[in-house]
Protein backbone atom coordinates (compact mmCIF):
# COMPACT_ATOMS: atom_id res chain seq x y z
CA UNK A 1 0.00 0.00 0.00
CA UNK A 2 1.37 3.40 -0.85
CA UNK A 3 2.09 6.12 2.15
CA UNK A 4 0.10 9.43 1.98
CA UNK A 5 2.57 12.06 1.91
CA UNK A 6 2.02 15.35 3.56
CA UNK A 7 2.66 18.78 1.46
CA UNK A 8 6.00 19.41 3.48
CA UNK A 9 7.69 16.41 2.69
CA UNK A 10 6.43 16.64 -0.61
CA UNK A 11 7.81 20.04 -1.18
CA UNK A 12 11.24 18.62 0.37
CA UNK A 13 11.25 15.62 -1.86
CA UNK A 14 9.96 17.46 -5.01
CA UNK A 15 10.11 20.73 -4.95
CA UNK A 16 7.15 23.22 -5.32
CA UNK A 17 4.08 21.30 -7.65
CA UNK A 18 3.35 23.00 -10.85
CA UNK A 19 -0.31 22.15 -10.11
CA UNK A 20 -2.46 20.52 -7.85
CA UNK A 21 -5.07 18.16 -8.73
CA UNK A 22 -8.14 17.20 -6.02
CA UNK A 23 -10.15 14.05 -6.02
CA UNK A 24 -13.66 15.08 -4.83
CA UNK A 25 -16.59 12.46 -4.56
CA UNK A 26 -20.25 12.60 -3.41
CA UNK A 27 -21.18 11.68 0.21
CA UNK A 28 -23.35 8.93 -1.36
CA UNK A 29 -20.60 7.48 -3.49
CA UNK A 30 -17.70 7.49 -0.21
CA UNK A 31 -20.29 5.59 2.01
CA UNK A 32 -20.81 3.09 -1.04
CA UNK A 33 -17.07 2.37 -1.55
CA UNK A 34 -16.70 3.09 2.04
CA UNK A 35 -19.16 -0.01 2.87
CA UNK A 36 -17.56 -2.37 0.29
CA UNK A 37 -14.71 -1.81 1.63
CA UNK A 38 -15.37 -2.62 4.92
CA UNK A 39 -17.10 -5.99 3.84
CA UNK A 40 -13.98 -6.70 2.04
CA UNK A 41 -12.69 -6.48 5.96
CA UNK A 42 -15.65 -7.91 7.78
CA UNK A 43 -15.45 -11.03 5.74
CA UNK A 44 -11.77 -11.47 6.72
CA UNK A 45 -12.44 -10.92 10.36
CA UNK A 46 -10.15 -8.10 10.21
CA UNK A 47 -7.16 -9.81 7.92
CA UNK A 48 -7.41 -8.60 4.92
CA UNK A 49 -7.78 -4.99 4.24
CA UNK A 50 -10.07 -3.36 0.87
CA UNK A 51 -9.06 -0.43 -0.91
CA UNK A 52 -9.68 1.25 -4.20
CA UNK A 53 -6.87 1.33 -6.83
CA UNK A 54 -6.48 3.72 -9.54
CA UNK A 55 -4.41 3.94 -11.94
CA UNK A 56 -4.64 6.91 -14.42
CA UNK A 57 -2.98 9.60 -17.06
CA UNK A 58 -4.53 12.62 -17.61
CA UNK A 59 -3.86 14.67 -20.68
CA UNK A 60 -5.04 18.38 -19.99
CA UNK A 61 -4.56 20.87 -22.95
CA UNK A 62 -4.72 24.43 -23.33
CA UNK A 63 -8.27 23.99 -24.93
CA UNK A 64 -9.04 21.55 -22.27
CA UNK A 65 -8.42 24.84 -19.60
CA UNK A 66 -9.98 27.32 -21.61
CA UNK A 67 -13.28 25.52 -21.42
CA UNK A 68 -13.33 24.93 -17.55
CA UNK A 69 -12.36 28.46 -17.21
CA UNK A 70 -14.98 29.66 -19.33
CA UNK A 71 -17.49 27.13 -17.11
CA UNK A 72 -18.18 25.35 -20.29
CA UNK A 73 -16.44 22.01 -18.57
CA UNK A 74 -17.46 21.27 -15.10
CA UNK A 75 -13.75 19.95 -14.27
CA UNK A 76 -10.33 19.24 -15.69
CA UNK A 77 -10.72 15.79 -15.71
CA UNK A 78 -12.62 12.97 -13.83
CA UNK A 79 -11.49 9.60 -12.56
CA UNK A 80 -14.38 6.37 -12.89
CA UNK A 81 -13.85 3.47 -10.65
CA UNK A 82 -15.75 -0.18 -11.26
CA UNK A 83 -16.25 -2.98 -8.62
CA UNK A 84 -12.56 -4.72 -10.34
CA UNK A 85 -10.57 -1.25 -9.23
CA UNK A 86 -11.54 -2.62 -5.67
CA UNK A 87 -8.31 -4.35 -4.18
CA UNK A 88 -7.46 -6.45 -1.05
CA UNK A 89 -4.61 -5.96 0.65
CA UNK A 90 -3.55 -9.01 3.30
CA UNK A 91 -0.76 -7.53 6.18
CA UNK A 92 2.09 -9.95 6.97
Amino acid sequence: MSERMNLQDILREYGLPLVTLNVTSSQEDCLRLRERLMTIRNLSQGKVQGYLEVTCTFYIDVHDIDRFLSGELANLAEIYAFPEDIKAYTEE
